[in-house]
C-alpha cells in the first residue's frame, strides 16, 4: 500500500507533465469541470489528490452512495487476463521495436590521459614480431631492440607447420610476453582483381598464421603484462568512416583479436588501425605507445591526427533518402537458402516483391513428394523414431547424435522447400542450386546459369555460414579453416563470378560475435568482421552497389541457436534472443526504408557485450594524473571525472547544493530549486572541454530540455554528464547527455532520467567576429520595467538578468541588468557558455510569449547557440535582441550598443507551464506587442 502523504514528484516520480495528465484523467473519470485557477502545486500528495475529488464531488465521500458508473467496453480475456492482439508476423512494426544500432567512430582520450596497461617493454622481455612488407615492422624491431627487448622476428610467410616449430623452439628458450602482428598493414588489393590462389595466400598470412601463433602461445598471452597488438590498414577508423574500409582482410584480423580478448581478458589485446601512408617510424612509435597505455579499448585507430575507437549509436533505418523498390522485376541471389532463418526471410521478400529468386545452398534440392519432409513439419517425434530404426537397419550404430544429424539434413531440405513454395505462392520465380561455395568450379557453373537467366542481380544476400564454438586450444586447424572459409572464401567466389554483372545491393550476414568478439568463436568472428569490412569497401571499390552487413544476435524460436543450452547461456549473459517476427522483416526494411550502407547491429539487450574492459574505461583520473592536474582550473559544473567508457563516453559527476549555489537558490519553481537550463548547458560545455581544453567551444547544437532537474526538499543532488566525441571536418563534436538518478519510494533500483541533451562543437580556433546593427536604448519607447517582470517571473536576484525590455521594429530588446549578484561559488571560477547571457535571451523571449500568448514556458529546444566574442571582454551595456522565428520559435542575439555580437541563438522553443497566468500580471508586458 502507498502512504497517502508521499509526494507525487519527489517520492513517486510523477512529474508536473504527468500530474497534469493525471488530473485531466481524474476530471474525466469523475465528471469534474475544468478549473483554470487550479494550481498543481496545491496538490503535492496522494492525500491532496483524493481530497480534490471529494471537494468537487461530495457525493463520492464514504457513506454517500455514488451514481452508477458507466460500464467500460469489454476487453478480450483469457483466464481473467486482458490480452492484446497478437503481432502480425513479419511486420515492420515488430522490427522497429528492436533497437537498431550502428557502429560509429568515436574519439578516445589522448594517451597521456590514460592508465598504464601494465605491460613493460624492457630488458628481459621476449616478443614475437610478425613483419609487414612496408617497413613498420623494421622500425618497430629497431625500437624494441634499443630497449633491450628480445625480438623474435617472423619476416617470411612460413607454413603453419614451420611456424609452429619455430614457436615451439622459442618457447623452449623462455617465456614469451607479447605478439606484434603486422601483415594486415599490407593492402591486399581489390578482391575483384585477385585470383583464388592469391586470396587464399593473403588470408593464410594475415589470419590463419595468426591462429597458429596464438593457439601455440595461448598459455603465454593470458595474464596482465602480456599482450597481442595487431595492426591494420582499414583507414584509421576501422572502416567506419566516410571512405569505408581500405584493406578489408584487416577486418578478419580484428575479428580474431576481439574474440581472443574475450577468451583472455587479463591480457592486453588491441587492433590498431591506420590510414594510408608510409609513416613507418610514426606508426612504430604509436604501436609501442598503445602497448604501454590505455587498457580500456581493443579497437584503436589513428586518422587526421586524432585517436579513435568504435562505439554504437541508435539510428533509424529511414534516413530521408529513397530506398530500393522491390517488385516482380527484382532479382535476388541468396546463399545459405536452406537455413530456417534464411528461408523465412526469403518468404518475406517474396511476399513483398514476387520477383526472381536464385537460391544457393549445400543441401540437395528438395523433393516436394518426399514424405519425410511432410512429416518433419507435422510428426517430428515419430519421424525421429523411424530415423533411429533406419540407421539400425543399415547396420550402423544408432545414436541420438546421428539421428539429430539426419534430422538436421531434413530440416535444411524442409526449409529450402518452404522458400521455394513461398516464392511460387507469391507469383515469383525460384531457381534452386545445390552448390558448395568452397568449390570454385561449382560456384562458377551456378553463376553462369544465373547470368543466363538474369541480366543483373538487384539483391545479393550472403547468408551461408557455419558456427562451431571451441576455445582456441580445442579448435583444430581444420575446424578453423572450415568455419572461416565458408563465409569468406564463399564470398570471394561469389564476387569473382559476379564480375561485371550489375549488382544493386549486397547484404551479408554477420553477428554480434563479429562486432564484439566472443569466446570460442575466433574463426566465426574473424569471418564475420571480414564480411563487414568487405561491404564497407564497396564505397570506393563498387560505389554503385549498396553494401550492408547485419550483425544479428541469436534468434529465438527458429534456427540453431533456439535449441539446446544456448538460450540459457544467452540469458545468463544478459543477451536477449531475437523474436522471429521482429527479425524476419529486417532485411526488407534495410533495403526499402532508406539508402542504408554499412553495418547495423540488430539486438535488444546486449548484456555482457557492452561491459567495459577497464573500470574507468582506461582513463587515468586519480590525484597523480595529468587529467586531475588539468581539472584544478575547472569550472563550477565539473566535479569528479570517473570514466571514459566505449559506450557511455566520458562521465563527469558533480554534486550541487541549493543552499550553496546562487543559481539554484535563485531559480526555484513553486519552492523547489530547479537546475537552470543554461547551467545544464554550462555543465555540458565544461564537460566537453575536459579532454580537449586547447579547443574552443564555438557552438552548442540540437539542444533538448527533456525534463526539469529538481532538487527535492532543497537537498543536494548529483548531476551526471556523459560525453561521446566524434568529428565533423576539422571540428570535434561532443554529444552530451545530462542525467539524474534517484531512488523512488518502493523501488530497489535507482531511476535514471535523461534531462538534457546537446552537441557541443569544439574548434581549433575561436569563431570569427560578427556584427549587427547598433542598438540604441535612448530610442526606446514604452518599456517593461524589471519590477513588473519579476512579479511574474519566479527568478531570484542572481537570475533577475533583465533591467527592462521594449519593442524595436520586429525585435524585442532586453537590457542586461548590471551589478548582478554572483551566479555561482566560488565566484572566481570562469564559465564556458555565458549562462546568464543565454538566460537573458530566454527571459526576453518569454516576455514576448507572455505578452502575445498569455502563457509562461520553460526552455524545450534550441537549434543552435553560436558563441562569438568572449563576454568577459564586453564593455558597456549588453542587450538581447529577440525576433520571432518560424513555427513558434525565437531567434536572438546578444550584442552591445556598437553591434558587436557575443552570442547568437537559433530555433528557441518553449514548453508551456500548466498553471494559468494572472491577467493583471500580464498587463504591463503588453507594450512589447502593441
Amino acid at each position: 500500500m502507498l502512504d497517502l502523504d508521499l509526494d507525487l514528484e519527489a517520492d513517486l516520480g510523477i512529474d508536473t507533465v504527468k500530474q497534469a495528465e493525471m488530473f485531466a484523467a481524474i476530471r474525466a473519470a469523475y465528471d469534474i469541470p475544468r478549473d483554470d485557477t487550479l494550481k498543481l502545486r496545491d496538490f503535492p500528495t496522494l492525500k491532496h489528490t483524493i481530497q480534490f475529488v471529494y471537494d468537487r464531488r461530495p457525493d463520492l465521500r464514504p457513506g454517500i452512495a455514488a451514481p452508477a458508473a458507466t460500464t467500460p467496453p469489454p476487453a478480450a480475456t483469457v483466464t481473467g487476463e486482458t490480452v492484446a492482439a497478437a503481432p502480425v508476423v513479419a511486420s515492420l512494426e515488430a522490427a522497429n521495436q528492436i533497437p537498431r544500432r550502428v557502429p560509429v567512430p568515436v574519439l578516445r582520450p589522448p594517451l597521456c590521459l590514460c592508465k598504464p596497461t601494465g605491460v613493460a617493454l624492457a630488458a628481459g622481455s621476449r616478443v614475437v614480431l610478425m613483419m609487414d612488407q612496408g617497413g613498420v615492422g623494421k622500425a618497430l624491431a629497431s625500437r624494441l631492440q634499443k630497449l633491450g627487448v628480445e625480438t623474435l622476428v617472423i619476416d617470411d610467410a612460413p607454413s603453419a607447420e614451420t611456424l609452429l616449430a619455430r614457436l615451439t623452439n622459442w618457447l623452449a628458450a623462455g617465456p614469451i610476453q607479447g605478439v606484434y602482428w603486422l601483415p594486415a598493414l599490407d593492402p591486399e588489393g581489390e578482391l575483384a582483381a585477385m585470383n583464388l590462389a592469391g586470396f587464399r595466400e593473403a588470408v593464410r598470412v594475415r589470419v590463419k598464421l595468426l591462429f597458429t601463433t596464438m593457439r601455440a602461445l595461448y598459455e603465454q598471452i593470458n595474464q596482465a603484462g602480456t599482450f597481442l597488438i595487431c595492426a591494420t590498414r582499414l583507414g584509421g577508423q576501422h572502416g567506419y568512416g566516410e571512405a569505408g574500409a581500405l584493406a578489408p582482410l584487416g577486418g578478419a584480423v580484428a575479428g580474431f583479436a576481439k574474440s581472443y580478448k574475450r577468451e583472455r581478458r587479463a591480457a592486453l589485446v588491441k587492433v590498431v588501425d591506420f590510414e594510408a601512408g608510409r609513416k613507418t617510424a610514426a606508426f612504430a612509435d604509436l604501436l609501442m605507445e598503445e602497448t604501454l597505455a590505455d587498457p580500456g579499448a581493443v579497437e584503436i585507430g589513428y586518422q587526421r591526427g586524432l585517436r579513435w575507437s568504435i562505439s554504437l549509436a541508435e539510428k533509424s533505418a529511414a534516413d530521408g533518402q529513397p530506398g530500393m523498390m522491390l517488385n516482380r522485376d527484382t532479382v535476388f541471389l541468396i546463399t545459405g537458402a536452406a537455413g530456417s532463418i534464411v528461408s523465412a526471410i526469403t518468404a518475406d521478400l517474396a511476399q513483398a516483391a514476387g520477383g526472381t529468386f536464385h537460391l544457393l545452398d549445400l543441401a540437395p534440392a528438395p523433393d516436394p513428394a518426399d514424405p519425410d519432409l511432410q512429416r518433419f513439419a507435422t510428426d517430428k517425434e515419430n519421424l525421429k523414431r523411424d530415423l533411429f530404426e533406419r540407421i539400425k537397419a543399415r547396420g550402423e550404430r544408432a545414436t541420438p547424435a546421428l539421428v539429430e544429424k539426419e534430422l538436421a539434413g531434413l530440416e535444411r531440405r524442409h526449409a529450402a522447400l518452404a522458400a521455394l513454395q513461398a516464392v511460387q505462392k507469391a507469383g515469383g520465380t525460384a531457381y534452386y542450386y545445390s552448390v558448395n561455395l568452397l568449390d570454385s568450379a561449382a560456384v562458377a557453373a551456378a553463376m553462369q546459369t544465373v547470368r543466363q537467366r538474369s541480366a543483373r542481380v538487384d539483391v545479393l544476400l550472403h547468408a551461408a555460414g557455419l558456427e562451431i564454438s571451441h576455445l582456441l586450444p580445442d579448435k583444430k586447424p581444420q575446424e578453423f579453416d572450415l568455419v572461416f572459409d565458408v563465409k569468406s572464401e564463399g564470398w570471394f567466389n561469389l564476387l569473382a563470378n559476379l564480375a561485371d554483372l550489375p549488382l544493386g545491393a549486397a547484404v551479408v550476414f554477420s553477428s554480434i560475435a563479429g562486432r564484439f568478439g566472443n569466446a570460442g568463436q575466433t574463426d566465426y568472428s574473424a569471418a564475420n568482421d571480414f564480411l563487414c569490412k568487405s561491404v564497407a569497401s564497396f564505397r570506393s571499390s563498387r560505389p554503385a552497389t549498396r553494401g550492408i552487413a547485419v550483425d544479428w544476435t541469436a534468434w529465438g524460436g527458429i534456427g540453431m541457436a533456439a535449441r539446446g543450452s544456448i538460450p540459457a547461456i544467452m540469458k545468463q549473459a544478459g543477451i536477449d534472443m531475437l523474436p522471429p517476427e521482429a527479425g524476419i522483416p529486417v532485411i526488407r526494411r534495410e533495403l526499402t526504408a532508406g539508402a542504408t550502407r554499412g553495418e547495423v547491429v540488430i539486438a535488444q539487450s546486449l548484456g555482457m557485450m557492452l561491459d567495459e574492459f577497464d573500470e574507468t574505461g582506461g582513463l587515468a583520473a586519480g590525484p597523480a594524473s595529468e587529467l586531475f592536474a588539468r581539472l584544478q582550473s575547472r569550472g563550477v559544473m565539473i566535479g569528479q571525472v570517473s570514466s571514459m567508457g566505449l559506450y557511455r563516453g566520458l562521465t563527469v559527476n558533480t554534486t550541487l547544493d541549493p543552499a550553496q549555489q546562487p543559481f539554484l537558490h535563485d531559480h526555484q519553481i513553486n519552492g523547489t530549486p530547479v537546475l537552470p537550463g543554461v547551467m545544464g548547458l554550462e555543465a555540458m560545455v565544461e564537460a566537453a572541454l575536459v579532454l580537449f581544453p586547447e579547443r574552443h567551444a564555438i557552438a552548442v547544437e540540437e539542444v533538448n530540455f527533456l525534463a526539469p532537474f529538481k532538487f527535492y526538499r532543497n537537498a543536494p543532488r548529483t548531476i551526471t554528464v556523459q560525453v561521446q566525441y566524434t568529428a565533423e571536418q576539422e571540428d570535434i563534436v561532443a554529444h552530451c547527455r545530462l542525467l539524474g538518478s534517484r531512488t523512488l519510494h518502493g523501488q530497489s533500483e535507482p531511476e535514471v532520467t535523461t534531462h538534457f541533451t546537446a552537441r557541443v562543437r569544439l574548434a581549433a580556433a575561436p569563431a570569427a567576429p560578427v556584427k549587427r546593427e547598433k542598438i540604441d536604448p535612448a530610442a526606446a519607447g514604452a518599456r517593461v520595467a524589471a519590477a513588473d517582470i519579476y512579479r511574474l517571473y519566479f527568478h531570484g536576484p542572481a537570475y533577475q538578468v533583465l533591467a527592462g525590455a521594449w519593442r524595436a521594429g520586429n525585435e524585442v530588446i532586453g537590457q542586461y541588468a548590471e551589478n548582478l549578484p554572483a551566479n555561482h561559488v566560488p565566484e572566481t571560477l570562469a564559465s564556458a557558455a555565458a549562462p546568464r547571457l543565454l538566460e537573458l535571451c530566454f527571459q526576453t523571449a518569454g516576455i514576448w510569449e507572455l505578452a502575445s500568448q498569455a502563457r509562461m514556458g520553460l526552455p524545450s529546444q534550441v537549434t543552435s547557440i553560436a558563441f562569438g566574442r568572449p563576454a568577459e571582454g564586453a564593455k558597456g551595456r549588453l542587450f538581447a535582441a529577440v525576433q520571432r522565428g518560424e513555427q513558434e520559435t525565437f531567434e536572438a542575439q546578444i550584442a552591445d550598443e556598437k553591434g558587436n555580437v557575443y552570442l547568437t541563438l537559433r530555433g528557441y522553443r518553449t514548453m508551456a507551464l500548466p498553471d494559468p497566468v494572472a491577467p493583471a500580471l500580464l498587463q504591463p508586458l503588453r507594450v512589447v506587442v502593441e
